[in-house]
Protein backbone atom coordinates (compact mmCIF):
# COMPACT_ATOMS: atom_id res chain seq x y z
CA UNK A 1 0.00 0.00 0.00
CA UNK A 2 2.79 2.28 1.03
CA UNK A 3 4.21 1.49 -2.61
CA UNK A 4 1.38 2.79 -4.28
CA UNK A 5 0.93 5.70 -2.57
CA UNK A 6 4.54 6.99 -3.25
CA UNK A 7 4.30 6.10 -7.08
CA UNK A 8 0.95 8.16 -6.74
CA UNK A 9 2.33 11.02 -5.59
CA UNK A 10 5.45 10.62 -8.04
CA UNK A 11 2.89 10.25 -10.54
CA UNK A 12 1.17 13.55 -9.43
CA UNK A 13 4.55 15.59 -9.49
CA UNK A 14 5.34 14.64 -12.73
CA UNK A 15 2.41 15.64 -14.17
CA UNK A 16 2.56 18.69 -12.33
CA UNK A 17 6.16 18.96 -13.93
CA UNK A 18 4.45 18.31 -17.49
CA UNK A 19 2.31 20.73 -16.95
CA UNK A 20 4.75 23.51 -15.95
CA UNK A 21 6.87 22.76 -18.91
CA UNK A 22 4.15 22.35 -21.41
CA UNK A 23 2.61 25.74 -20.44
CA UNK A 24 2.54 27.94 -23.68
CA UNK A 25 5.24 31.01 -24.11
CA UNK A 26 3.60 34.27 -24.84
CA UNK A 27 5.47 37.09 -26.76
CA UNK A 28 4.45 40.39 -28.46
CA UNK A 29 5.10 44.18 -29.34
CA UNK A 30 2.39 46.70 -28.59
CA UNK A 31 2.83 50.45 -29.06
CA UNK A 32 0.34 52.49 -27.55
CA UNK A 33 1.52 55.77 -29.17
CA UNK A 34 3.74 56.07 -32.09
CA UNK A 35 2.97 59.49 -32.87
CA UNK A 36 3.80 62.94 -34.51
CA UNK A 37 2.85 65.68 -32.01
CA UNK A 38 2.15 69.28 -33.49
CA UNK A 39 2.15 71.50 -30.18
CA UNK A 40 0.77 75.07 -29.93
CA UNK A 41 3.38 75.71 -27.99
CA UNK A 42 5.67 75.43 -31.40
CA UNK A 43 7.07 72.64 -30.72
CA UNK A 44 7.24 69.36 -32.56
CA UNK A 45 7.78 66.20 -30.99
CA UNK A 46 7.62 62.58 -32.32
CA UNK A 47 6.48 59.54 -29.32
CA UNK A 48 6.32 56.38 -28.82
CA UNK A 49 5.17 53.86 -26.00
CA UNK A 50 5.66 50.51 -26.67
CA UNK A 51 6.04 46.99 -24.86
CA UNK A 52 7.70 43.98 -25.51
CA UNK A 53 6.66 40.69 -23.55
CA UNK A 54 7.35 37.54 -23.20
CA UNK A 55 6.70 34.91 -20.76
CA UNK A 56 3.91 32.50 -19.42
CA UNK A 57 0.34 33.32 -17.86
CA UNK A 58 2.11 32.98 -14.72
CA UNK A 59 5.48 35.50 -15.08
CA UNK A 60 5.65 37.99 -17.73
CA UNK A 61 9.29 39.40 -18.89
CA UNK A 62 8.27 43.51 -20.20
CA UNK A 63 11.12 45.43 -21.76
CA UNK A 64 8.53 49.07 -21.69
CA UNK A 65 10.06 52.33 -23.72
CA UNK A 66 8.36 55.75 -24.14
CA UNK A 67 10.61 58.54 -25.61
CA UNK A 68 9.63 62.02 -26.59
CA UNK A 69 11.94 63.43 -29.67
CA UNK A 70 12.19 67.03 -30.21
CA UNK A 71 11.81 67.82 -34.25
CA UNK A 72 14.99 69.04 -35.93
CA UNK A 73 17.40 69.15 -32.92
CA UNK A 74 16.76 65.09 -32.35
CA UNK A 75 16.97 65.08 -28.77
CA UNK A 76 14.98 63.28 -26.54
CA UNK A 77 12.98 65.51 -24.29
CA UNK A 78 11.98 63.03 -22.66
CA UNK A 79 13.60 58.72 -22.69
CA UNK A 80 12.68 56.00 -20.07
CA UNK A 81 13.47 52.39 -20.25
CA UNK A 82 11.85 49.90 -17.62
CA UNK A 83 12.42 46.21 -17.14
CA UNK A 84 9.32 44.37 -15.54
CA UNK A 85 8.55 41.68 -13.71
CA UNK A 86 4.67 40.76 -14.36
CA UNK A 87 2.76 38.09 -12.23
CA UNK A 88 -0.73 37.71 -11.69
CA UNK A 89 -2.25 38.87 -8.09
CA UNK A 90 -6.08 38.40 -8.87
CA UNK A 91 -8.19 37.51 -12.00
CA UNK A 92 -8.23 40.85 -13.60
CA UNK A 93 -4.82 42.17 -11.76
CA UNK A 94 -0.84 41.30 -12.56
CA UNK A 95 1.64 42.76 -9.87
CA UNK A 96 4.65 44.75 -11.00
CA UNK A 97 8.43 44.94 -10.00
CA UNK A 98 11.01 46.41 -11.79
CA UNK A 99 14.00 49.11 -12.29
CA UNK A 100 13.61 51.78 -14.68
CA UNK A 101 15.88 54.33 -16.41
CA UNK A 102 15.28 57.64 -17.34
CA UNK A 103 17.71 59.44 -19.59
CA UNK A 104 16.93 62.33 -21.63
CA UNK A 105 19.46 63.78 -22.99
CA UNK A 106 20.70 67.46 -21.34
CA UNK A 107 19.48 66.07 -17.58
CA UNK A 108 21.55 63.60 -14.85
CA UNK A 109 20.04 60.03 -15.19
CA UNK A 110 17.51 58.80 -12.87
CA UNK A 111 17.19 55.05 -11.83
CA UNK A 112 14.05 53.93 -9.56
CA UNK A 113 12.74 50.24 -8.08
CA UNK A 114 9.61 50.14 -9.92
CA UNK A 115 6.03 48.29 -7.62
CA UNK A 116 3.10 48.81 -8.90
CA UNK A 117 -0.45 47.10 -10.48
CA UNK A 118 -1.49 46.20 -14.15
CA UNK A 119 -4.63 45.01 -15.03
CA UNK A 120 -8.46 45.92 -15.78
CA UNK A 121 -10.50 47.97 -13.96
CA UNK A 122 -14.93 47.86 -13.64
CA UNK A 123 -16.04 49.53 -16.74
CA UNK A 124 -13.35 47.69 -18.94
CA UNK A 125 -10.66 50.34 -17.88
CA UNK A 126 -7.15 49.54 -18.71
CA UNK A 127 -4.88 50.96 -15.85
CA UNK A 128 -1.27 51.05 -14.50
CA UNK A 129 -0.59 52.01 -11.16
CA UNK A 130 3.29 52.30 -10.25
CA UNK A 131 5.38 53.40 -7.63
CA UNK A 132 9.10 54.77 -8.99
CA UNK A 133 11.36 54.62 -5.39
CA UNK A 134 14.90 56.24 -5.18
CA UNK A 135 15.86 59.39 -3.85
CA UNK A 136 13.75 61.05 -6.23
CA UNK A 137 10.47 59.11 -6.08
CA UNK A 138 7.09 59.35 -7.98
CA UNK A 139 3.56 57.88 -8.47
CA UNK A 140 2.59 57.51 -11.92
CA UNK A 141 -1.17 56.84 -12.55
CA UNK A 142 -2.17 55.50 -16.51
CA UNK A 143 -5.47 55.07 -17.32
CA UNK A 144 -7.23 54.08 -20.97
CA UNK A 145 -10.35 53.49 -22.69
CA UNK A 146 -11.48 51.81 -25.72
CA UNK A 147 -14.52 52.47 -26.79
CA UNK A 148 -15.58 50.90 -30.24
CA UNK A 149 -17.79 52.82 -32.23
CA UNK A 150 -17.80 50.22 -35.10
CA UNK A 151 -15.49 47.18 -35.29
CA UNK A 152 -12.91 48.74 -36.53
CA UNK A 153 -13.18 52.41 -35.52
CA UNK A 154 -12.15 52.88 -32.31
CA UNK A 155 -12.41 56.25 -29.72
CA UNK A 156 -9.80 56.04 -26.97
CA UNK A 157 -9.80 58.59 -24.01
CA UNK A 158 -6.63 58.35 -21.71
CA UNK A 159 -5.07 60.19 -18.73
CA UNK A 160 -1.85 59.79 -16.95
CA UNK A 161 -0.96 61.41 -13.67
CA UNK A 162 2.27 61.98 -12.57
CA UNK A 163 2.81 62.87 -8.83
CA UNK A 164 6.48 63.95 -7.56
CA UNK A 165 7.12 62.06 -4.00
CA UNK A 166 10.01 64.16 -3.22
CA UNK A 167 11.82 67.18 -5.33
CA UNK A 168 13.90 66.96 -8.00
CA UNK A 169 14.47 70.44 -9.11
CA UNK A 170 16.93 69.20 -12.65
CA UNK A 171 13.69 67.95 -13.91
CA UNK A 172 11.52 70.49 -12.96
CA UNK A 173 9.50 68.34 -10.67
CA UNK A 174 8.43 69.87 -6.76
CA UNK A 175 6.47 67.31 -4.67
CA UNK A 176 3.15 66.83 -4.64
CA UNK A 177 2.81 69.34 -8.08
CA UNK A 178 0.98 66.75 -10.31
CA UNK A 179 1.76 66.65 -14.41
CA UNK A 180 -1.60 65.42 -15.94
CA UNK A 181 -1.60 64.27 -19.07
CA UNK A 182 -4.85 63.81 -21.11
CA UNK A 183 -5.68 62.76 -24.87
CA UNK A 184 -8.30 61.20 -27.32
CA UNK A 185 -7.34 59.48 -29.97
CA UNK A 186 -10.23 57.91 -32.95
CA UNK A 187 -8.08 54.81 -34.70
CA UNK A 188 -9.24 52.48 -37.12
CA UNK A 189 -8.22 48.90 -37.28
CA UNK A 190 -6.63 48.82 -40.62
CA UNK A 191 -5.16 45.06 -40.36
CA UNK A 192 -7.18 43.60 -37.75
CA UNK A 193 -5.22 45.17 -34.42
CA UNK A 194 -1.67 44.98 -36.08
CA UNK A 195 -1.40 48.54 -37.52
CA UNK A 196 -4.38 51.24 -36.62
CA UNK A 197 -3.40 54.68 -37.66
CA UNK A 198 -5.15 57.35 -35.22
CA UNK A 199 -5.78 60.58 -35.11
CA UNK A 200 -6.30 63.42 -32.24
CA UNK A 201 -5.52 65.41 -29.60
CA UNK A 202 -3.47 65.88 -26.56
CA UNK A 203 -2.76 67.89 -23.55
CA UNK A 204 -0.50 68.43 -20.93
CA UNK A 205 0.04 70.74 -18.24
CA UNK A 206 1.53 70.91 -14.14
CA UNK A 207 0.03 72.33 -10.91
CA UNK A 208 1.39 73.31 -7.58
CA UNK A 209 5.54 73.69 -6.85
CA UNK A 210 6.41 71.86 -10.32
CA UNK A 211 4.37 74.46 -12.61
CA UNK A 212 6.08 76.81 -10.54
CA UNK A 213 9.25 75.65 -11.67
CA UNK A 214 8.80 75.38 -15.13
CA UNK A 215 7.19 78.75 -15.38
CA UNK A 216 10.70 79.71 -13.81
CA UNK A 217 12.69 77.83 -16.30
CA UNK A 218 11.01 79.93 -19.01
CA UNK A 219 8.89 76.98 -20.16
CA UNK A 220 5.16 77.35 -20.91
CA UNK A 221 3.23 75.27 -18.77
CA UNK A 222 -0.21 73.61 -21.06
CA UNK A 223 0.98 72.54 -24.25
CA UNK A 224 -2.14 71.31 -26.40
CA UNK A 225 -0.97 69.17 -29.59
CA UNK A 226 -2.92 67.71 -32.61
CA UNK A 227 -1.76 64.20 -33.33
CA UNK A 228 -0.91 61.69 -35.97
CA UNK A 229 -0.30 58.12 -35.21
CA UNK A 230 -0.69 54.56 -35.48
CA UNK A 231 -1.35 51.91 -32.88
CA UNK A 232 0.46 48.20 -33.44
CA UNK A 233 0.77 45.16 -32.53
CA UNK A 234 2.34 41.37 -33.22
Amino acid sequence: MQNIKLASAAGMMLAAASAAQAEPLIYGFQAEQFEYRDGDNGENVFVWDFDFVVGTDELKFVWRSEAEIVEGSGDFEGLENQLRLQFPISTFFDGVVGVQASTPDGLPDRYNAVLGLKGLAPGFLEVDADFYLSDHSFFRFEAEYEGLITNRLILIPSIEVTVPLEDDLAYDQASGGATIEVGLRLSYDLIDRSFSPYVGVNYEESFGGTADLIRASGEENGVGSIVFGARLMF
